[in-house]
């Protein structure tokens, strides 16, 4: 079959737009104009103020616990699903945080509600909502009990680009939501990620540490100028106002970004398109299909046992290996987090996660692209059907 996770994810049209910088009088590639149109661009297409454009997504992770520190020096807890990329929670430890795992709701694969409700308690500043695979992870109640209890939602949305709730795209909903640009992603920018808020004094912040904690790369004239008079015996244009990291991006980048954003809406479509074709036609009750669909922007098929039965699981494996399909294991990273060597040794609660668990033994996922054959899909989900 040779059915990759992606394919065809950078076209002719972007490495021809590129081509054009090159065309240039001495062109300048590392961050500028081009960064900040992308980031106007991906506002507009968002729907909020301020994006900041970073060289990952996981730096964009790193960027928001590093400026949520800022703001919350004393620490506290932050509620993580343990199915996520490690990024996550380890942008959560390096910022002095300690995470706090909760199990997550298989029709989601996202955090599960009732557990965030009964793990919140007078330490917690944050919870770090992941929205995995293009499922939305929020709910009405959730939203209320975070506005309640004056808790920042922080969205990581970067494998979900164009997901919704209630008819509004994720990443409007936290105080702040990060984005990845990764080749496998919804649209790419080789590597690349977002940040994303509504907060005026987040987004200098967030400009602060992305470019070295540099004061100058702030909008607000008026707090730069301010700043500038208290500190008379520092040279005005190296002012080191917080603790930075250079993790900015390129020319390069913004100018695939500038053109992948045009055919945003219709790979969504048609990775959607795809996804209901796979799981209109599957009839294998083993198979776990029970996904919550509402805002869906699919970014991959997760094949997940309805039943922890690894003779069934193994089989399916088995058929990816036999048609050359290219496969994950344990989902959005991997599966359980707190079953890696990084957080072995952690010194934190670390609680039976069984849904988490579950995915992480008997689930996979599979690649879902927009040029993806019809044929190929309906093959696949003979032969699923058939085990």
């Amino acid at each position: 079959m040779n059915w990759p996770l992606m394919h065809g994810n950078i076209s002719k049209s972007d490495l021809d737009e590129v081509k054009k910088i090159f065309d240039e009088d001495n062109p300048k590639l590392t961050q500028g104009p081009r960064v900040k149109q992308f980031e106007t661009e991906w506002s507009k297409w968002l729907g909020v103020k301020h994006s900041i454009f970073v060289n990952s997504g996981s730096s964009a992770n790193l960027l928001t616990l590093a400026a949520l520190k800022i703001l919350y020096p004393k620490g506290g807890e932050i509620i993580v699903p343990a199915l996520t990329w490690s990024s996550d929670v380890v942008s959560v430890l390096k910022a002095g945080f300690t995470p706090k795992f909760v199990d997550i709701d298989l029709t989601t694969l996202g955090l599960n509600e009732k557990n965030i409700f009964n793990s919140i308690n007078k330490n917690t500043v944050a919870v770090f909502l992941t929205h995995c695979q293009g499922y939305s992870a929020l709910s009405n109640e959730l939203l209320d009990l975070i506005k309640t209890k004056k808790i920042i939602l922080i969205e990581d949305v970067c494998e979900s680009h164009g997901a919704t709730h209630n008819n509004i795209k994720v990443g409007n909903f936290g105080l702040i939501s990060n984005f990845s640009f990764y080749y496998a992603h919804h649209m790419t920018t080789i590597e690349g990620g977002m940040i994303c808020t509504n907060d005026d004094e987040l987004s200098d912040i967030f400009r602060c540490i992305r470019g070295h904690g540099l004061l100058r790369e702030m909008a607000n004239i008026e707090k730069i100028e301010k700043i500038k008079k208290e500190n008379p015996l520092l040279n005005s244009d190296f002012i080191f106002l917080y603790e930075g990291f250079n993790v900015r991006n390129n020319e390069i980048s913004a100018t695939i970004g500038l053109n992948q954003i045009k055919s945003l809406n219709e790979k969504i479509k048609k990775r959607n398109e795809n996804y209901f074709r796979f799981f209109d036609n599957l009839t294998n009750k083993n198979i776990y299909s029970d996904f919550k669909n509402d805002g869906l922007s699919n970014y991959a098929f997760n094949i997940i046992s309805s039943y922890p039965d690894e003779t069934f699981y193994k089989k399916v494996l088995k058929l990816f290996n036999e048609l050359n399909i290219e496969y994950r294991r344990g989902s959005a990273g991997g599966g359980n987090q707190l079953r890696q060597p990084y957080l072995k040794n952690l010194k934190i609660d670390k609680p039976k996660l069984p849904v988490t668990d579950h995915v992480h033994f008997f689930g996979s996922y599979i690649g879902n692209f927009p040029e993806l054959n019809n044929e190929l899909i309906h093959y696949l989900v003979k032969r699923l059907n058939q085990l």
